[in-house]
């Protein structure tokens, strides 16, 4: 009991390492930049969802591979070879012998030639089945590739948002410092904001202080979630390559009919569910088929060896003159005759096999009549499955409708909002660049600086997050439209 115990501790810290290893390695082959490209690759390699999917699409294969070579005939080889000890009678020659040799062998094959179309339809269901499985396969393959370009995104995201938090807090360290300055010089006076500047400046330098914590926190809680994704040890200083457009952001051309009549010739989910539907249907025929007869062909060829198999073999010479024990009539001759000795010989092992050769060929036909009622209850699960595809495929196609005019609005208030913080961007960046040549000039004092400040600052922030918004809600549609490009 220890020992097996001890077996399954090792067996389990080998997989455990194993999987390590594989996950080091792909973390290894990270650089210092990760790109979108290498992140979708990397995700796809190690996800687990992923991996079930291709494996099952592979066994189905195997199944469709089996399915063709049920049409290949069966052939066989029988071989076989017993020793008899004991007490025997040789049927040769009427002696009793302790021991016997026997042999059979033959090789034999099969053919269907017809099964109610049984095994044409099994393979067209299979191969159905095959091609829908690969489609549940691509469909996991797209699901990482739009949640990897989510989490890549809300980093590069992230990272604007501190850009501009940081680029904040050198605006507001700036005038901090000429009010120091101005305070050390004694030249600090009303018209320059007056004392309660200076505090009101060191608060909302302070307060950009928390904001850049905050940003810091959720760009690498961000990248975080990206290595998690990846399934690969995290990386603190690998940098992320911005290859996404973020200027000139246009409105989205297609409309959402349109784009929904295109998905349902190329998401992977729906055709998956169209193949189905047709595979089960081939099901189905392939159960009717129990219905009729079956005939096949067969053909082979057996032999046989004895040890006891004996032959005589004459002896030369010839005894001549021998009395047969009878008389001539009136005399007191015997009648004699002439007589050849023989010998006894075992036949040999290939004199017997081919000798004892038997070939035969011929055809069966198997007329089902009552075989527990199996044919009619698997015709009836048959239709049951059939209707099930049926409602499988009606339901991917309305999910997929209902998907497609979400996005499509998300997509629509995504674009609104980063027309919105574009133009209120502008016009509190403008306004804030016055009120902060006026705060210069002591025309206002900081509590106005300070409020035009935060609304420019958030609108800024606002619309760094806006921008890869509307990048992501362009890409899922293009991905309904079977056009979906990793930068």
């Amino acid at each position: 009991m220890r020992y097996s115990f001890l077996f399954l501790l090792s067996l389990t810290l080998t997989l455990s390492a194993g999987r390590l290893s594989a996950q080091q390695s792909a973390a290894d082959s990270i650089g210092a930049v990760l790109t979108l490209r290498q992140a979708v690759d990397i995700a796809i390699r190690n996800n687990l969802l992923v991996n079930q999917a291709d494996i099952q699409a592979q066994s189905q294969r195997i199944t469709m591979h089996q399915a063709w070579d049920n049409m290949l005939p069966n052939i066989n080889g029988q071989v076989n070879q017993s020793i008899s000890y004991g007490h025997a009678l040789n049927p040769f020659n009427y002696t009793y012998v302790s021991q016997t040799t026997t042999g059979n062998y033959g090789i034999s094959a099969n053919l269907v030639l017809f099964q109610g179309l049984q095994l044409q339809n099994q393979v067209r269901a299979q191969s159905y089945l095959y091609e829908g499985l690969k489609y549940d396969l691509q469909a996991q393959k797209d699901y990482i590739t739009l949640t990897v370009l989510l989490d890549y995104l809300q980093v590069l995201s992230s990272r604007d948002v501190l850009h501009v938090s940081m680029e904040q807090l050198t605006s507001d360290t700036t005038q901090l410092h000429r009010l120091e300055d101005l305070a050390a010089a004694g030249n600090l006076t009303t018209a320059n904001g007056g004392m309660e500047a200076l505090p009101n400046l060191r608060g909302q330098v302070a307060q950009d202080q928390i904001t850049i914590a905050t940003a810091m926190n959720n760009l690498e809680s961000n990248k975080i979630q990206l290595f998690n994704l990846l399934n690969v040890p995290y990386k603190k200083d690998v940098e992320l390559e911005n290859s996404v457009t973020t200027t000139d952001l246009s409105a989205y051309p297609s409309a959402s009919d349109s784009i929904y009549q295109t998905a349902l010739t190329v998401v992977p989910t729906v055709k998956s569910t169209e193949i189905k539907q047709l595979a089960a249907r081939r099901f189905l025929a392939a159960a009717r088929g129990g219905y009729f007869p079956s005939l096949s062909i067969g053909a082979g060829i057996n032999t046989n060896y004895y040890s006891l198999d004996l032959k005589e073999t004459s002896v030369a010479g010839v005894q001549t003159g021998l009395n047969t024990g009878y008389y001539v009539q009136g005399s007191n001759a015997s009648v004699l005759y002439d007589k050849t000795n023989y010998n006894s010989e075992r036949v040999s092992w290939g004199d017997q096999f081919t000798a004892n050769k038997s070939p035969n060929i011929g055809l069966t036909l198997n007329i089902p009549i009552l075989n527990n009622l199996r044919v009619r209850n698997n015709v009836k699960q048959q239709k049951l499955n059939l209707r099930t595809a049926e409602i499988n495929n009606t339901n991917a196609r309305l999910v997929l409708q209902q998907n497609v005019e979400q996005s499509f609005q998300n997509m629509l208030l995504a674009f609104k909002q980063y027309k919105n913080y574009t133009d209120q961007s502008a016009d509190f960046a403008e306004s804030f660049r016055i009120a902060n040549i006026k705060f210069t000039e002591g025309v206002v004092t900081s509590d106005v600086y300070i409020q035009f400040k935060q609304r420019a600052d958030a609108a800024a922030i606002n619309l760094a997050a806006a921008r890869y918004i509307y990048i992501f809600r362009t890409k899922v549609l293009d991905y309904y439209q079977g056009r979906l490009a990793i930068p």
